[in-house]
């Protein structure tokens, strides 16, 4: 099986995100996680915004050429991330449906707005969209 380079992209700034980030463990034989804050300026950051996708509303999976959002991004790591450990089991079995994703995802991003509206943090706003800096 050929390796790919698989780039996950979030909010560092998110103590959930980035917790999950951390523990979330890909398969040797699928390639290397490469963890990349969605705060600081990339190339990888340069063509989520070209390609209209709002880092606010959801994580960017890379692997090779194929960028997968949000919903698709849980899933597609459930699918490829080691059952090693009982976190990453907890994920695979949470998210290894694509239905169960889209429908789990989005309150797990409303929970995320909500912390980080606690904690006084500001969005990461990569498509520059005018009054949309703060949740």
């Amino acid at each position: 099986m050929k390796r790919e380079q698989i780039t996950l992209v979030y909010d560092e700034e998110c103590p959930a995100c980035h917790a999950y980030c951390q523990v979330v463990n890909i398969r040797r034989s699928v390639g290397d996680l490469i963890l990349v804050n969605a705060r600081e300026e990339s190339g990888i950051m340069n063509e989520i915004t070209a390609k209209g996708l709002d880092i606010d509303q959801g994580m960017v999976l890379k692997i090779g050429e194929q960028l997968y959002f949000g919903a698709d991004a849980i899933h597609a790591l459930a699918l490829i991330g080691s059952r090693y450990g009982i976190l990453n089991r907890i994920n695979y079995w949470l998210f290894k449906s694509k239905t169960v994703s889209g429908v789990l995802y989005p309150a797990l991003r409303c929970c995320r707005n909500l912390l980080l509206k606690i904690l006084g943090k500001t969005k990461v706003n990569n498509l520059g969209l005018s009054g949309n800096d703060k949740f």
